[in-house]
């Protein structure tokens, strides 16, 4: 069910942080046309530290009814308090996701041995099939390998979303985690050969702004298409770097607002792009075929 290109979703916002439904009606809309194959809903892309329970449950009930069964929808639950992220998690299922994404607690950095209890806990009173999320960057806490395979024998845990760059992890993940164990790429810049080597897919924030050719990259990459796949993903390469010139979503906010999806709200501490970064981006959008309001293509 979770394979292929799923978009880090934006949370589309007025000017004065009010959340906009007509966007992210607009925004879900585009996406199934482009042939994004899964959403995340209020992931780190998707701003989840400032939304409230209520926000983040609207949220998903709203993309579920608009997806209507097209592609699977999933709610992002995580937080650093193992009781918020179950109360949280049971919201995402109460909305009518198909899984909860659960990054890492983060900040009080929790032993392996906090995860395992964690990631139990919040399994256990889900409601629905959860999927791990380790971006040590931001947390400061990595799930280690070893510990993602015991908790894999979890029957309500099904994948991990797994951000750490590169393909060594992925390499002991598959030698430990049963075959059916969904295990997904968190780093764009190495999505491509994280699926050459054996992943799923991507959660991408690329994908908000060039959905086609990343879909593109998916299918390649996924059936062993190795050329072909590196060489789209290399057209994407600049596009990869200029989402991270400023923290996530900063840089994904400005880019999809230029091409006239959503506006340019983002709530604080997160604010607007810099000037000084905006030809950047823009010229990482044009060298990937992208224009202001232009869907891409391939």
């Amino acid at each position: 069910m979770f394979r292929g290109s799923i978009v880090a979703l934006v949370t589309p916002m007025t000017a004065d942080g009010v959340l906009d439904y007509s966007a992210l009606e607009r925004l879900l809309s585009f996406h199934i046309s482009e042939g994004t194959q899964g959403v995340v809903i209020a992931g780190t892309t998707g701003e989840s530290p400032t939304l409230s329970g209520k926000e983040l449950e609207g949220l998903v009930g709203r993309a579920v009814e608009i997806c209507a069964g097209r592609i699977p929808v999933i709610g992002g639950s995580g937080t650093n308090s193992t009781a918020r992220t179950v109360k949280l998690t049971r919201r995402v299922a109460r909305a009518g996701a198909d899984a909860a994404l659960v990054v890492t607690p983060y900040y009080n950095k929790p032993t392996q041995r906090g995860l395992l209890a964690h990631y139990t806990a919040v399994a256990d009173g889900a409601g629905l099939p959860v999927i791990m999320y380790n971006v040590p960057g931001r947390t400061g806490c990595d799930l280690q390998p070893e510990t993602a395979a015991a908790l894999a024998a979890h029957p309500a845990i099904v994948g991990l979303k797994e951000a750490t760059p590169g393909t060594q992890r992925l390499a002991r993940l598959r030698e430990l985690c049963p075959e059916e164990f969904c295990l997904l790429s968190g780093d764009d810049a190495t999505g491509c050969e994280f699926m050459l080597a054996g992943g799923w897919g991507v959660i991408s924030v690329t994908a908000n702004v060039a959905p086609r050719l990343m879909r593109a990259v998916c299918d390649a990459a996924l059936q062993g298409q190795i050329e072909g796949a590196r060489e789209i993903d290399g057209r994407l390469s600049g596009l990869h770097a200029a989402m991270f010139l400023e923290p996530n979503p900063i840089p994904v906010k400005w880019a999809v607002a230029r091409l006239g999806l959503i506006g340019e709200g983002i709530r604080l501490p997160l604010t607007k792009l810099e000037d000084r970064f905006q030809s950047a981006v823009a010229s990482a959008m044009q060298a990937a075929g992208l224009e202001t309001g232009v869907r891409d293509k391939t």
